[in-house]
């Protein structure tokens, strides 16, 4: 598909049903929803692109603005050809949220812990730290800093999940964290503002997930005038890869069936 701008958008399809987009989060791809999507395509037919900057859709301009992103949406539901449910996971949520707050036919709204503290001006020494680290071919460093200075997982959990060099086949993601990152640098930490999101919302979280994201999710919750806010306990941010039939069925519990 071609979006807006000629980048090239691709997308899996599969499933039956009203129609869900799945929008994956950063260091993601065509594969990150598929643990969910299995228990969703009984019911719905699901759309999950590739978001731009992420194999195989193209690289797209840079820097990266979150309303590029939005056009890829539009350009996808233009295609659907019907309002759909709109399904974003981390970073994806929060692309999610400015589609819908830009008018897109959007029918309900199901988001998985929108990281909105990671925005604006303090982002930028990260930014310019991982493009030289990209750069250097340095994968690992890069990895770790955009955990630590990014994503703020505690120290201790850094120390668990550095489990040294990238596989030779793990795919390279840096691209895309360097789209996603100039996105992130250039928007706002303002909570309020998604309170003129007005559709039906599901608002997930892993109750274990390290601070400030919770605190970030309970100011959400508030802003957000038609919400359902569940949390997954004993579980963090990885929830939709560790517990899939678990989220895929608050999913449906959430969505309409026609």
């Amino acid at each position: 598909m071609e979006s807006f701008d000629g980048t090239a958008i691709s997308y899996r399809q599969l499933g039956s049903g009203p129609p869900i987009v799945l929008v994956h989060g950063s260091g993601g791809g065509l594969h990150s929803w598929q643990p969910v999507a299995e228990h969703l395509a009984a019911r719905f037919e699901l759309w999950m692109p590739a978001r731009r900057g992420y194999a195989p859709s193209g690289p797209g301009r840079s820097p990266k603005r979150f309303d590029d992103e939005v056009g890829d949406l539009e350009a996808l539901i233009a295609r659907i050809g019907c309002p759909v449910a709109l399904v974003g996971m981390s970073y994806g949520a929060t692309v999610a949220l400015h589609a819908v707050a830009s008018g897109l036919p959007v029918r309900s709204l199901v988001l998985w812990e929108p990281p909105l503290y990671a925005a604006g001006e303090e982002l930028a020494p990260a930014l310019d730290e991982f493009a030289a680290l990209r750069t250097k071919g340095d994968r690992r460093r890069a990895d770790r800093l955009l955990a630590e200075k990014v994503a703020r997982v505690p120290t201790a959990l850094l120390d668990l999940m550095d489990a040294g060099e990238p596989a030779d086949d793990e795919p390279d993601d840096a691209l895309g964290w360097h789209r996603d990152l100039e996105s992130m640098a250039a928007d706002s930490t303002d909570v309020g503002r998604w309170s003129a999101v007005t559709v039906p919302t599901l608002l997930l979280r892993g109750a274990d997930t390290w601070q400030p994201m919770p605190a970030t999710l309970d100011r959400l919750a508030n802003a957000l005038p038609h919400v359902t806010y569940t949390t997954f306990p004993g579980q963090m941010h990885f929830a939709p890869s560790v517990v899939p039939e678990a989220v895929a069925a608050e999913i449906t519990r959430f969505l309409p069936r026609s």
